[in-house]
């Protein structure tokens, strides 16, 4: 079976990708190829972000691999948190920090538009491909649900 890196340690995301795939591939996360580093996000945009995280387990461990960058894309607040979703509070990655945050930045505001945009950087070889997908929504006025991760609830 084929085996690709995805460069992420977040163990959801590799539950989800992981259950999407079935056993078409063999994923591995970076923590199973020994890659305990934390990749710096540096990029202003998701998609400079996604290709900084695959580029780099190319170069140091040498696999195929595909790396994500997702952003909560809010219209009433220009678009974020956006590339800066995940430390929208602070840089310590806290999710209910953030949505609680979001929540309080979105008081009073009718126009509760949103989406998450995912972008993902696949390096295949020498071959680099870059995909995104939205799924577009509403910021609801409370919290809900017990299942999913981040901004989910």
């Amino acid at each position: 079976m084929r085996k690709i890196v995805f460069a992420t340690n977040n163990k959801h995301k590799l539950e989800e990708i992981r259950a999407i795939l079935g056993n078409e591939f063999t994923i591995l996360g970076l923590g199973d190829i020994g890659c305990n580093e934390d990749i710096p996000e540096i990029a202003d945009t998701l998609e400079g972000n996604a290709a900084i995280k695959a580029k780099f387990v190319k170069e140091h461990y040498g696999y195929d691999c595909f790396a994500d960058d997702t952003g909560l894309e809010v219209d009433a607040l220009n678009g974020a948190p956006g590339v800066y979703s995940a430390r929208y509070a602070g840089p310590a990655h806290d999710s209910a920090a953030n949505v609680s945050l979001l929540m309080r930045n979105m008081e009073g505001v009718t126009d509760r538009k949103a989406r998450f945009r995912t972008v993902i950087a696949l390096i295949e070889g020498d071959d680099i491909v870059e995909m995104e997908g939205t799924v577009e929504g509403v910021i609801i006025d409370e919290l809900r649900g017990s299942n999913g991760f981040g901004y989910d609830p």
